[in-house]
């Protein structure tokens, strides 16, 4: 399968590249139906850099009339450096183009004769100011937060608490976004989020992963609460699409960061580029150790068969981490200024040792300690990943027209043992046991998208096709040894599970913009196979479905500071692998939990209103999300006859669920801003499983509140405050969790370099606290991974790189027209 799919892809690269080829001998004049009138003009060039030769992206590029110098039009460049404005001209005019640390350059007393409709100013060169090269400190740079009506981008580097951490610590500083004890990413209170890298599925978004890579290598995470029927159908509540770091700047350039801190956490990392003439080489690299003391307790209450409450108590110890590393390496060959081939490859290698220290402590219907057991744990997990990207893109006539054809592959194998000793009384010989888990996990895909503008309108048709195969294989194994030392299978916990899961997608969308109210209409299409098998059990599921998912995008300009938009789209959530598994884990044998290979897909219908207003040094966007889920997967909890829990996913219910969210960003000085975000969620649940009735009516909201001042000229402060409300579930609830975390940057080595310090969870505040409250049972538990603040310095060096000193408009805006184009 492995060989024909590479050739497949190959086969259709060659025979794209072999047909832009043949493109390109076509000039790029436009129709006769392009829109332009006797009296307009079409003006084109492309600016370079005059000694490189390499193109310079938005360079600015103004017409003015010769007679008076007025402005007629004006526009920036693409990537590729290239310009086309179009203009009515009566009279000589002139050009100018600017570019900063750049030469101005003037074109002027130009004209056009009669019946002339295209001028091609040919390629302009210009040369690189020296003054101004040394001069140049203060620039304009990204907001930490970007709001659009279709997704909010959260530039992750800027926010010092971050620094140091992992994937995982970067996505706990999203506003509306948690992670739970077991590495679960949820978005607006739901778990059914697509999580992607750079756009596509990636093998580090796996849980174990997502800790383990660094946040210095990410540049952004950009959340879409509501995706198009461009996107991928998966996930109920959106899209978190985490970009990683990719230098395109010309020459050498790039960044390395030293990291140390407590609890134990170093490593170091580089981002850097080297662009010439139609090559751009970039790489990252990051090298962590990393270990955290974490732990919590169990408090479980239970009815014995006389009717009385006993019970335990669990107290638990981990010390979790190692070594891990991350490298990537990729280019861009500019084939021409409207082609473009990217390759990446990316490598991720972690080695962990896990251990934990469990305390039973058995009570009598007193609450007196009866018996006293410990659980000592010794865990190993070794992972590697490995992935590999080609990407095609082909612009046409305008930018707007364009082909672009990827094709990924990548895999993850993950081996986990582990040896377990139980002690109970001392004339009590001791329970030993062992586990071997080997996961093998290989992905491919393979997708296409077109976008062709239709007349000069704003119209616009898309479409594309995309084919997922993925194929995971998990063998576990556990034995118990008996009196005479011989190691036994424990029959619950030996089997093999083989999951296929194969997806053929494909989407149409027609879109049209105008001044005022623009909108988008779209249709996906996607066919689910999925083979799910126990194979010493002998037991197959065997799925597959056909489901269309309708996309529907208004917006409306009220003026320039006022945007509305109304939203809806018809999400999936499959399955996750792990959820799958049948099997338990051995840490805690009173608290286990497991997985359910029987599980179906979730369905829903999702609704968005949103608003976006700008004011001078500000933005406020307001959302009302309302969401209608069928097949709603949710944990829930069984207890046996000795009190020990089990937990497992089901397909329980029906649920519906409503909210309100409003995130701010405001410069309140040229040195002090503030950003904060407000969600209030609520969600009626109703189901039944084994004909017991589950019902829950959650209320809570969470909130995020971050600012950031600048107390001398290169000296940083910021801090932020996170607080997720308590909330009910089908069994009980989930109480408040609450921090605070703080952090200093001082420019050193001229601005060539930043000393950087982080705390974070400064008051020891933030544990993950539940409750499940049924009439024979009572439990109260607390949980971190983490014990204690983390207090990290950062020391970031800078390479032929200037360091932004001014903010932009609190919330940038990037709003056009309100429908992004995609990944």
């Amino acid at each position: 399968m492995n060989f024909r799919i590479t050739l497949t892809v190959i086969s259709l690269l060659v025979f794209s590249f072999s047909w832009v080829q043949a493109q390109d001998l076509e000039p790029d004049y436009p129709s006769t139906s392009s829109g332009i009138d006797n009296k307009d003009v079409l003006i084109k060039g492309r600016i370079v850099d005059q000694e490189s030769q390499e193109p310079l992206e938005f360079a600015a590029v103004s017409l003015f009339s010769q007679s008076d110098s007025s402005l007629i039009t004006g526009v920036t460049t693409d990537l590729n450096g290239q310009f086309e404005l179009k203009a009515s001209l009566a009279s000589p005019f002139y050009v100018e183009i600017n570019y900063l640390s750049f030469e101005n350059k003037t074109l002027s007393n130009l004209s056009i004769a009669n019946g002339q409709r295209v001028l091609d100013l040919g390629i302009i060169s210009l040369s690189e100011n020296s003054q101004v090269l040394d001069e140049v400190e203060v620039v304009a740079e990204k907001s930490s937060m970007q709001l659009q009506l279709d997704k909010r981008v959260f530039n992750v580097g800027k926010d010092l608490a971050n620094l140091g951490g992992s994937a995982v610590d970067v996505l706990e500083n999203v506003p509306s976004v948690t992670v739970d004890v077991e590495g679960n990413v949820s978005l607006r209170g739901s778990e059914n989020v697509r999580l992607l890298i750079d756009g596509k599925p990636s093998g580090l978004t796996g849980p174990n992963a997502l800790r383990q890579l660094q946040g210095d290598m990410i540049e952004s995470i950009e959340v879409i609460t509501n995706p198009s029927a461009r996107y991928d159908a998966e996930g109920e509540a959106g899209i978190i699409n985490i970009k990683l770091k990719k230098g395109s700047k010309k020459g050498v350039n790039g960044s390395f960061g030293l990291t140390t801190g407590t609890p134990d956490n170093h490593g170091l990392s580089y981002s850097v580029n080297f662009r010439r003439n139609k090559l751009n080489l970039f790489s990252t690299f990051g090298l962590r150790y990393r270990k955290n003391p974490g732990g919590g307790y169990n408090n479980q209450r239970f009815l014995n068969d006389a009717g009385e409450w006993i019970g335990f108590n669990t107290n638990q110890d981990t010390r979790r981490g190692g070594l891990s590393g991350n490298f990537q390496f990729g280019a861009n060959w500019f084939i021409n200024p409207k082609t473009t081939l990217t390759t990446s490859f990316l490598y991720r290698k972690s080695n962990e040792d896990n251990d934990s220290f469990v305390e039973y402590q058995d009570l009598d219907v007193l609450g007196n300690i009866t018996a006293l057991t410990t659980r000592t744990n010794d865990e190993q997990e070794r992972e590697l990943d490995l992935e590999g990207t080609i990407s095609f893109e082909r612009i046409f006539s305008s930018k707007n027209h364009k082909l672009n054809v990827d094709f990924k592959v990548f895999q993850n194998e993950e081996t986990a043992t582990g040896s377990y000793v139980e002690q109970g009384p001392l004339n009590v010989a001791p329970i030993l046991q062992r586990s071997d888990n080997l996961e093998s996990n290989y992905n491919y895909l393979i997708q296409a998208d077109y976008i062709q503008p239709i007349g000069q309108n704003g119209a616009k048709f898309e479409t594309g096709t995309r084919i997922t195969l993925r194929s995971i294989t998990n063998d576990f194994l556990s034995e118990e040894q008996d009196e005479q030392g011989d190691w036994i299978t424990i029959p619950s916990f030996d089997d093999q599970l083989k999951f296929q899961e194969n997806i053929y997608a494909a989407y149409a969308i027609f879109a049209k913009e105008s001044d005022k109210f623009s909108y988008q209409l779209g249709l996906r299409a996607e066919y689910s196979d999925m083979i799910t098998e126990l194979v010493r059990s002998n037991t197959v599921n065997d799925r597959n479905f056909l489901n269309l998912f309708p996309s529907i995008n208004l917006s409306y300009s009220i003026h320039d500071e006022d945007q509305l938009q109304m939203s809806y789209s018809r999400r999936i959530s499959r399955p996750r692998f792990r959820h799958l598994l049948p099997f338990f884990n051995l840490n805690d044998s009173r608290n286990q939990f497991s997985g359910n290979p029987n599980l179906n897909p979730e369905f829903t219908n999702s609704f968005e209103l949103g608003y976006l207003k700008y004011w001078e040094k500000g933005s406020l966007l307001s959302s009302v999300y309302y969401r209608h889920r069928t097949g709603v997967v949710e944990r829930i909890t069984t207890i046996n006859e000795n009190g020990t829990t089990i937990r497992f996913p089901v397909n329980l219910s029906t649920q519906n669920a409503y909210g309100l969210e409003f995130s701010l960003s405001q410069d309140i000085t040229k040195s002090w801003s503030l950003t904060a975000n407000w969600n209030f969620y609520r969600a009626l649940t109703e189901g039944e499983y084994e004909g017991v009735i589950f019902e829950a009516d959650a209320v809570t909201w969470s909130s995020r509140f971050m600012t950031k001042l600048k107390l001398f000229k290169s000296l940083d402060f910021q801090t932020s405050f996170n607080y997720r409300a308590p909330r009910n579930t089908p069994q009980g609830r989930s109480l408040a969790v609450y921090n605070l975390d703080m952090g200093f940057s001082q420019d050193i080595l001229k601005d060539k370099g930043t000393l950087s310090l982080s705390i974070r969870d400064l008051f020891n505040t933030r544990v993950r606290r539940s409750i499940i409250d049924l009439e024979d049972f009572y439990s109260e538990s607390a949980f971190r991974w983490r014990n204690g603040r983390q207090i990290t310095m950062t020391l970031t060096y800078r390479l032929n790189q200037k360091k932004s000193r001014r903010g932009g408009r609190g919330g940038n805006r990037d709003f056009e027209g309100g429908f992004d184009e995609g990944f």
